[in-house]
């Protein structure tokens, strides 16, 4: 990998670093006529829970305790799931900043009745807080990529950190300009 290590691009931190296999899951679902949409597969909404609950799980196993959604940067749908499909969720911390990590999940699907292979059906990237008792942000382990596979998608994390940064930079400049030459949203 050329240029500065991970190691010396993240931010500093008072704790321990974590690998990112100690918080890596796998959640699986088989799914049933109840989770399905009015095209008869698998709601798009249902995916997303599962997808929530996954990566809930690993930033609390990271971070050693509670953990709140704060985005979803990204969700794709591949592929529909559909009634009778054994659902794989696949997560783990990609990047770590003081208070919040970035959690990518990858979804793969397979009939429940057959030996054939899973299939990505869909992936999406989620961004959580650590919060302490009352509810506030606290500190969290740096994550400590292991392989080039995990350093590459804290790289990735970074840029996606980057735009989300930008993005409601660009908004509020946007907001406060309208605001200060009299256009009010009614």
């Amino acid at each position: 990998m050329g240029g500065m290590s991970t190691q010396a691009q993240a931010p500093q931190h008072a704790l321990p670093g974590k690998p990112t296999s100690v918080s890596r899951t796998t959640l699986s679902h088989i799914m049933t006529g109840n989770d399905t949409n009015l095209l008869g597969t698998v709601h798009g909404g249902v995916v997303m829970k599962l997808v929530d609950d996954a990566a809930g799980a690993v930033a609390g196993r990271h971070s050693g305790g509670p953990a709140v959604t704060a985005s979803m940067d990204e969700m794709v749908f591949l592929e529909p799931v559909r009634v009778g499909d054994l659902v794989h969720v696949k997560a783990q911390v990609n990047w770590t900043g003081r208070t919040s990590m970035e959690v990518g999940v990858r979804v793969l699907a397979e009939r429940w009745n057959e030996s054939t292979p899973a299939t990505q059906v869909a992936s999406a990237y989620l961004v959580f807080t650590a919060v302490d008792e009352e509810g506030r942000p606290r500190p969290v382990p740096p994550v400590l990529p292991e392989t080039e596979r995990d350093r590459r998608r804290w790289q990735e994390a970074q840029i996606r950190r980057t735009h989300r940064l930008a993005r409601r930079r660009a908004i509020k400049e946007l907001r406060d300009r309208r605001t200060a030459q009299g256009m009010l949203d009614e």
